[in-house]
């Protein structure tokens, strides 16, 4: 790990140092909305009367190469906004002018779209997923690409299979996801990341993503770790992307048709389709045989203009995961130099699992124009509907086998002695069906305030929300797994047969209600050449009727930025309670049993941090940002739980307290000038108590056990570090380069049936894995002028991408499949992720 460490920073400087060479003439700035201060994406900008194009990206930014030593014009334009032309002087080799434009809106299309630029980010990390679109990923999914670019989120045990993503020491279910302001949920089944599909972000449809990693604001909903809100497009003209590789395909289509004479009864449409299979992946685990995964994801966002104030919103989404599989052998090596050891088997059997989920929402939106004091009211109403099973009956024979491993031996590489053989029978017939339909009201309000003088300037911002929401869950399950060593049954019992584990339980639907609110004031002041000050407080209210619990919980943050410093810092303070009330599956103990006593998991954050904005000189003339962030969580009634690959096992009550404390640290810029680089380095201590539990653990070299007050949690992983990083050729920026680089220490793991008392007391090894992809762009319709008869003309941009998937041919580590003898002994073989894979992606845009 450190070897790959030290090569990656050595190509690192080597690339930073050669990105300075080979000057070149440059204008580059942000183009922002007059109005609302955001930035502008698909401007076009262009020099007059040249075929120089360039197009803003979903951050407004630009970047565009003149010629040297003469005057020209730069034009901006985009529909829905007044073209702005300026006028430069001529430019100097090796020069970069920096131009920010501001485009006042067209009085004719001003679109209907709900934002404050006071409230959007309070402690939110705002990105542009423009850069994401051509990241190396195994997954296609956004939720794999968060820990590169997201403070405190990692990949967890599911790596580079799973989309799942833990934040600060919580794990999978502790996230918030919204799209557009529908909460989106998931498949509760999964076991393994090899039965995860597509996740319901769709990167070709987003416009803007924002990320917080904790102390965020009372408007978001009751869990304990982070919030992932994504707001998709609104399509001002007729666009459309293709893409097309061994992992899969996807399309989308977007635009607009008028409806009516009136210039705002505009209908615009924003269509996605995806295909995804891990055949090709798969074929490099260490269990061979037939892998047979079909993931598709179908989905649409429609919006109408009813009315200048009035807009009407429909999205649906229709996913579909098929996960078939028949085993055949399995070879996997593992020990220590000096004692190596293999395990050989041999299945028959198959597995089929089938997830189908779909989504269903409806929103409208009444935003008048009002100079001063505007406000918004929304309603929302959304259904979705999950029908999941998984059916397998897979027998295997094993055997392991001490291997010689002594390289002088004649006997290298063969077989020592059998250590043990049996049989492993793993029987399931699961089913689940959730539905969840919710109402929900919300608004907002702005209050300007009367100040002393023009150079001070104060407005308060109310929102508020009343949610209904109505559960209903109904699942069945059969599972047994039956072990048999040296041809006898475990457990062993000379009177009759038992098999080693039952689970069952059968259907009895649950249908609950849950009530849900939320008030929360922004205050915002501003004195010019002094400080912007910005405060939120808020307070959010749940009731569910399953558990007959209630609460309220208290949220604050505040932002301080000083002004009147030469250097460009915010800091933030944030803090308040964070309760979880159960969804499911944590009613839901290991035996099956459901206790719908379970009350809400509760937390205390305190987090602090700063963001820096500043310039790297010569290197390049955009600002780079580094932000950093310290936190402390209290956690108590936590329901605790094992992590088994992807699938969280809880224990069903409230039996768990602790805490989870760290820093987050991220840079990113452009350390070669138009490819932005994120790096993300997080430490962490994730630390719990179970209730009623003396925790013991075994030192080395003494012979007896000894008391601790606190053990990891399974989320416990002490430092990561997720880098992505993008280079191009000197004067060839059609040719680019997309790191991948993750590194991690060991998450822990406990003994199989005994991971209370000796609880989590070991660990996997160090998780590091780089992938590397290498684009071309083969087309830009800049060159139309050039080349009128090129065969990819009927394109805007394509791109070919050469992807290598674990370049190190690292053996990373899923989980541990336990090997039980008759004499009771444990051997923990270790379940390894994918190796390394070459992928060949094709891009176009229309």
């Amino acid at each position: 790990m450190l070897r790959s460490l030290t090569i990656f920073l050595l190509f690192l400087l080597a690339t930073v140092a050669r990105s300075q060479e080979d000057p070149i003439a440059t204008v580059a700035g942000r183009v922002t909305d007059d109005f609302t201060e955001q930035g502008i994406e698909l401007v076009t900008v262009y020099v007059d009367g040249t075929n120089r194009v360039a197009e803003t990206n979903t951050k407004g930014d630009y970047r565009l190469e003149v010629e040297v030593g003469k005057t020209f014009t730069l034009v901006f334009t985009r529909i829905g906004y007044t073209e702005e032309r300026r006028k430069l002087g001529p430019l100097k080799a090796n020069s970069t002018l920096v131009l920010d434009v501001k485009m006042p809106p067209s009085a004719s299309e001003v679109e209907i779209v709900v934002t404050d630029k006071r409230v959007n980010d309070n402690g939110m990390i705002r990105e542009d997923v423009t850069e994401l679109k051509l990241l190396p990923t195994t997954t296609g999914n956004l939720e794999s690409m968060l820990p590169h670019i997201a403070l405190g989120a990692n990949s967890g045990s599911g790596g580079e299979l799973s989309s799942q993503y833990n934040v600060r020491g919580g794990n999978y279910d502790e996230n918030l996801v919204y799209v557009n302001d529908f909460e989106i949920y998931r498949p509760q089944l999964i076991r393994a990341g090899q039965q995860e599909g597509l996740t319901f972000p769709n990167v070709d449809l987003i416009r803007s993503l924002s990320f917080s990693s904790g102390g965020f604001e009372a408007r978001f909903g009751d869990k304990q770790s982070s919030v992932l809100d994504i707001q998709y497009k609104r399509p001002d003209s007729l666009r459309a992307s293709a893409s097309v590789s061994a992992l899969g395909a996807t399309g989308h289509l977007e635009g607009t048709l008028q409806l009516g004479k009136a210039s705002y009864k505009k209908l615009r449409y924003l269509v996605g389709a995806r295909y995804k299979t891990t055949r090709y992946l798969l074929g490099t685990l260490d269990i061979q045989g037939e892998y047979l995964p079909d993931f598709t994801d179908i989905q649409a966002y429609i919006t109408y203009d009813l009315h200048p104030h009035w807009q009407l919103g429909v999205i649906g989404n229709l996913n579909r995961s098929v996960f078939r599989f028949r085993p055949q052998t399995r070879s996997t090596a593992f020990g220590l130099i000096d004692f190596t050891l293999n395990l050989y088997a041999e299945f028959e059997g198959q597995e089929v699992d089938d997830f189908t989920t779909n989504l269903t929402g409806v929103s409208l939106t009444y935003l008048p124009e009002r100079p001063r004091n505007p406000y918004y009211l929304k309603m929302l109403a959304s259904r979705y509907q999950s029908a999941e099973n998984e059916r397998f009956d897979i027998t295997g024979y094993y055997s392991l086998r001490e291997i010689d491993s002594n390289l002088g031996s004649d006997n290298f590489g063969e077989v020592l002695s059998e250590l043990g053989g049996g049989t492993q029978q793993q029987y399931v017939r699961n089913y689940l069906f959730a539905s969840v339909t919710n109402v929900e009201h919300k608004g907002g309000f702005e209050l300007q305030v009367e100040t002393k003088g023009p150079e001070v300037t104060s407005s308060h911002f109310f929102q508020w929300s009343a949610k209904w929401q109505n559960e209903l869950i109904d699942d069945q399950l059969n599972e047994w797994e039956r072990l048999d060593s040296a041809g006898y049954s475990l457990p062993y019992d000379t009177n009759q047969v038992l098999v080693f584990r039952v689970l069952k339980k059968d259907p009895n639907p649950i249908s609950s209600n849950r009530l849900m609110a939320y008030v929360q004031d922004t205050y915002t002041w501003r004195k010019d050449s002094v400080a912007d000050l910005r405060i939120s407080a808020g307070v959010r209210a749940a009731y569910w009727d399953l558990n007959g619990e209630g609460f309220v919980t208290p949220r604050v943050q505040l932002l301080f930025k000083p002004l009147w410093k030469g250097r460009d810092i915010t800091y933030r303070l944030a803090g308040g309670l964070y309760y979880q009330p159960p969804f499911y599956r944590e009613l839901r103990n290991t035996e099956g049993l459901i206790n719908t006593d379970v009350q809400a998991q509760k937390s205390a954050h305190l987090v602090g941090g700063l963001t820096w904005d500043f310039f790297l000189g010569k290197l390049s003339p955009k600002k780079f940002r580094f932000i950093t962030e310290i936190y402390y969580k209290r956690l108590w009634d936590q329901v605790s739980y094992d992590i088994d690959n992807v699938r969280i096992r809880y224990s069903g009550q409230n039996d768990a307290s602790g805490y989870v404390t760290g820093i987050d640290l991220r840079l990113n810029g452009e350390f070669v000038p138009g490819a932005e680089s994120w790096f993300n380095l997080s430490f962490l201590r994730a630390r719990e108590s179970l209730e009623g539990v003396q925790h013991l653990r075994r030192e080395y070299g003494e012979p007896q056990a000894v008391p601790v007050d606190d053990v990891p949690r399974p989320t416990d992983q002490f430092m990561t570090l997720s880098v992505f990083f993008q280079d191009y050729l000197p004067k060839h920026e059609n040719f680019k380069m997309h790191l991948n680089f993750s590194v991690g220490t060991g998450l822990p793991y406990g003994l199989l049936d005994n991971n209370r008392i000796y609880r989590n007391t070991y660990r996997f090894r160090p998780y590091h894995r780089v992938d590397i992809g290498f684009s071309v762009l083969l087309w830009n319709e800049i060159r139309k002028a050039e080349k009128p008869h090129h065969f990819l003309r009927f394109t805007r941009n394509t791109w070919l991408s050469l992807e290598i998937f674990n370049l190190m041919k690292v053996q990373n580590v899923a989980s541990n499949t336990w090997i039980k003898t008759i004499f009771n002994q444990q051997y923990a073989i270790p379940n390894f992720l994918t190796s390394r894979r070459i992928n060949l992606r094709l891009r176009m845009d229309f």
